[in-house]
């Protein structure tokens, strides 16, 4: 799947498929002379005529120019700084959004969390990422990590495609289940994870695993035969 209107259009039904979006959320990549980036257009029955192609400008240059999500700065920003980064998926996953009500950085205490980045913190920003300034702000507190949560309003995680950050956001919010199973709330204050660094060693191996398993069970063509 070479086109990138396609690339985004996928990600995001699997997203909407896994639970993570509702009526909000988005699913960008990177392309020449610009991003794509989905509509406000819903999620689960994206197509890639639903997707936007913006200028390095921030034009839009084709797609549903009455449908550009307000947050497109958010991701115009990210990619700015991120000359790695490839896509970026956007959602409101329910656990994440449980422990953005806090400040304290989502720990890392289970092996598969590590997909979303070794650190996850939490933008303190309330406001939705509507301007170039704040996105600036979002790109420092995601630094040199693949998650982020945004304080009151969902969290989003970052890859080299669409798939890997839709997947990578799947994870996000299995890291924050377990942090909020086991401390009962964002409030506490989860002790310092020791150890670390012999099983990050792991992650690479495990996102393409991960990854060849999101897009099986929620992908157009999974095998429980449901459209």
């Amino acid at each position: 799947m070479s086109d990138p209107r396609a690339q985004v259009a996928s990600a995001a039904r699997m997203l909407a498929r896994a639970g993570l979006v509702h009526a909000f959320g988005h699913v960008s990549m990177r392309v020449d002379d610009g991003i794509a980036i989905t509509s406000t257009r819903p999620l689960a029955s994206a197509s890639p005529d639903d997707v936007l192609l913006v200028g390095s400008d921030g034009e839009v240059r084709s797609g549903p120019a009455d449908a550009v999500p307000i947050e497109l700065a958010l991701h115009r920003g990210i990619f700015a700084a991120r000359s790695d980064l490839g896509a970026i998926a956007r959602g409101h996953p329910p656990a994440a959004v449980v422990w953005g009500v806090g400040l304290e950085d989502l720990p890392l205490i289970h092996g598969l969390g590590a997909l979303a980045g070794e650190r996850v913190a939490v933008h303190p920003d309330l406001d939705l990422i509507a301007t170039d300034e704040q996105a600036l702000g979002v790109a420092r507190s995601l630094g040199g990590g693949y998650g982020l949560i945004l304080r009151g309003n969902g969290a989003l995680a970052c890859g080299a495609t669409p798939l890997e950050a839709a997947t990578r956001l799947f994870f996000l919010e299995d890291r924050a289940r377990v942090a909020l199973g086991r401390w009962s709330g964002p409030t506490g204050r989860p002790p310092e994870a020791e150890g670390w660094s012999r099983r990050l060693r792991h992650v690479d191996a495990e996102l393409e695993r991960a990854t060849a398993w999101f897009e099986e069970v929620f992908g157009d063509g999974r095998s429980d035969g449901k459209g």
